[in-house]
């Protein structure tokens, strides 16, 4: 059975291999068959044929700039770290769509708390970068928007335990991003760097500065993903800031909204959210949906500190309660 299972799989390929060295000898391309849905370049013909699948080489921007400091495209090794980064970005459309869909619903928190803290706004894409808009946690144990680790949490000021994650409290987590991020521009006089040291810390930074000689981190040899995580960001910005120039048509319909809340303040521990949470005609998903941080189903608040924990307005769920 084995063999047989083997033969047939070399017979199959042999024939793949034939039907490219037909195609070459042609002189076809192997994707000039490649067709989509939808009426031909024409606007006529068989409307269930479409022109054919063409993929390009992506026209990067002559002047790029991240947080007010100039890219130097000049630079050949530079400008190709970026074309990779335009090229992943660009064709990982499902990907790319997710996060302007996100990113209407999570920038407008996001950019008056930048703003605030005096952060130049392309910070904002430095979040993408780090977790898609997502509340993830990473195999380091980095968690929320920010992704931010257990200890730098708390020396920035925020809750972090089994009962209460402020890292999952946007605006919270955002507060403390801005005041990571303004240190590390005053220690290094950089927000590109500022950038680079928030995905891989001070050590491995300083490490290379000293060992490489050079400061700007456009001129370091860094590892693989602090090396390309500038180029990133860079590229999500242009995509997610000009999108039908690459390609993406997104209606305003098409994009994830924010729904209206208002605070209830808490200083006493929450026995139940399931029983708390019906007091507001909601449920317990929905409680959590709109308040992350909030990690278990009770809230022990034995100290008996304030918290305010956001209700969302009536009308925009069903829940059958």
């Amino acid at each position: 059975m084995r063999f047989l299972r083997n033969s047939l799989m070399v017979i199959g390929l042999l024939s793949v291999l034939s039907t490219l060295v037909f195609a070459v000898q042609q002189g076809i391309s192997p994707m000039q068959g490649a067709v989509v849905s939808g009426p031909d370049a024409d606007g006529g013909g068989d409307k269930n044929v479409g022109p054919a699948y063409r993929i390009t080489a992506i026209d990067i921007p002559e002047n790029l700039i991240f947080a007010g400091e100039e890219v130097p495209q000049e630079d050949p090794e530079v400008l190709e770290r970026i074309d990779r980064e335009f090229l992943v970005n660009t064709y990982w459309q499902s990907n790319a769509l997710l996060l302007m869909k996100r990113a209407n619903k999570y920038f407008p928190v996001m950019e008056p708390i930048l703003a605030k803290n005096g952060i130049p706004d392309d910070f904002k894409y430095l979040a993408v970068a780090e977790s898609g808009l997502q509340n993830v946690v990473s195999p380091a144990g980095a968690a929320g928007f920010w992704q931010i680790m257990k200890a730098t949490g708390r020396e920035y000021g925020l809750e972090v335990n089994d009962n209460v994650d402020e890292r999952y409290h946007l605006e919270k987590a955002t507060e403390a991003a801005c005041q990571y991020l303004k240190r590390y521009k005053e220690k290094y006089g950089s927000w590109t760097l500022a950038a680079a040291v928030y995905n891989t810390g001070t050590g491995s930074i300083d490490k290379y500065r000293n060992i490489q000689k050079v400061d700007g981190y456009y001129d370091l040899l860094l590892g693989e993903e602090t090396g390309r995580y500038v180029f990133r960001i860079l590229a999500i910005k242009e995509i997610l800031s000009n999108p039908e120039k690459y390609g993406f048509i997104v209606e305003p319909g098409d994009l994830y909204n924010n729904v209206p809340t208002f605070q209830v303040e808490v200083d006493s521990p929450v026995a139940d959210f399931a029983e708390f949470a019906k007091q507001y005609e909601i449920n317990y998903k929905i409680l959590k949906r709109h308040n992350p941080w909030l990690r278990e189903p009770h809230l022990n608040n034995a100290s008996g500190k304030e918290y305010q924990i956001a209700i969302p307005m009536k009308g925009y769920y069903k829940t059958g309660i």
